[in-house]
């Protein structure tokens, strides 16, 4: 089934747009977390759907690693996946955020991890050893009863456009303005907390899960074409982000009629885990 989303190539922007047809651009920041390391995830074995843990000890000092890491950085809407360890994870940020009081945690079904069918509850290793006897790569193979890759990208794009068209209806036209105004684009990341998003008062924090995020990273860089560092390594930048592991993304859209449409994406910075050396360096003193 083909996903609503509607993308526009960059070249067709607001000012190739035809006599009549008049778009201003919203930009807006889109940070994905790794929730915290739980039990099944010490202990080497999958998780998946149809085991709904909480964090473990570990995975909670890591959530509020990352909530201070994130305090000064600003959010304006708040989504995660409907499972118990993304949830947690993101009250755990939200608490020490100031911009994050008022708002209110958007819990959405469509960001739960991918399903691995008969292997989840089972160990890892054993999972790889599967996909190693049927002759594919881990990302690329399928359980029984397990999601494909296609599936979890289908689940992305839907995300992605019930996002896109609520945050565009939320905050357009004013904060679409101020934040098409006062960013900087395309600056480098220098290793802050808020890089990337620094004027942009739009800025989504979406807390799910680590085979979610790499099937939605691995469709924005091969689908939507987002920009990043040519020294980049794409092996990198497609495999499983480390607990409370962090992404960034700016996007611009653009209202078409009564529609937000997506006019190009880039990635700031990739599987960000600075708050978890910081806080295992602060605990061995």
């Amino acid at each position: 089934m083909s996903s609503p989303l509607a993308v526009l190539p960059t070249r067709f922007g607001p000012q190739n747009l035809s006599a009549g047809h008049t778009m201003e651009a919203l930009r807006f920041g889109l940070t994905l977390v790794r929730h915290g390391e739980t039990k099944y995830n010490k202990e080497g074995l999958l998780q998946g759907q149809a085991i709904d843990s909480c964090l473990s000890e570990a995975g909670l000092q890591q959530a509020e690693a990352a909530g201070r890491y994130l305090r000064d950085v600003s959010f304006s809407n708040v989504f995660a996946s409907d499972m118990l360890r993304a949830r947690q994870t993101a009250e755990k940020i939200m608490q020490q955020n100031s911009s994050c009081l008022g708002l209110q945690m958007v819990c959405d079904p469509l960001l739960k991890e991918k399903s691995f069918g008969t292997a989840e509850g089972g160990r890892v290793q054993d999972f790889k050893e599967m996909a190693r006897a049927a002759g594919e790569s881990l990302p690329d193979f399928t359980p029984p009863g397990g999601e494909t890759q296609e599936q979890v990208k289908e689940r992305v794009k839907l995300f992605l456009e019930n996002m896109l068209q609520q945050m565009g209806a939320e905050h357009w036209p004013v904060s679409g303005r101020a934040a098409a105004s006062t960013a900087a684009e395309g600056s480098p990341a220098e290793g802050e907390a808020d890089d990337g998003v620094r004027g942009i008062p739009v800025h989504a924090l979406v807390v799910t899960h680590g085979a979610y995020m790499r099937e939605a990273v691995r469709f924005f860089v091969e689908e939507l074409h987002c920009s990043f560092p040519s020294s980049w390594d794409k092996n990198h930048m497609f495999s499983l982000s480390p607990n409370t592991g962090i992404c960034r993304f700016t996007l611009r859209t653009a209202k078409e009629g009564s529609r937000f449409v997506l006019l190009g994406m880039r990635c700031v910075f990739i599987h960000r885990a600075d708050h978890i050396k910081q806080d295992s360096k602060g605990r061995a003193k």
